[in-house]
């Protein structure tokens, strides 16, 4: 949905600019430009699939240490 603003007869340019911010801000267009500034991707199958596998990974090191006596996961200290 373009916004088109065309410069009327004897009209300056600073209420052509000021014109055009008040559309800008009725249609909401900026806030779903920014909205989606830093939106995330999904992640692929493939990713998917790797991160479960690690998280998989991760869980069996940890009981493995734990029946070892071990501290399972570093301190963050």
């Amino acid at each position: 949905m373009p916004l088109k603003v065309t410069k009327k007869e004897r009209e300056t340019s600073q209420s052509l600019i000021r014109r055009f911010s008040r559309n800008i801000k009725k249609s909401s267009l900026l806030f779903r430009v920014r909205k989606n500034r830093f939106r995330k991707r999904d992640k692929s199958k493939q990713m998917k699939k790797r991160s479960a596998l690690r998280r998989e990974e991760l869980r069996k090191e940890y009981k493995r240490l734990e029946k070892m006596g071990k501290p399972s996961r570093p301190n963050k200290h």
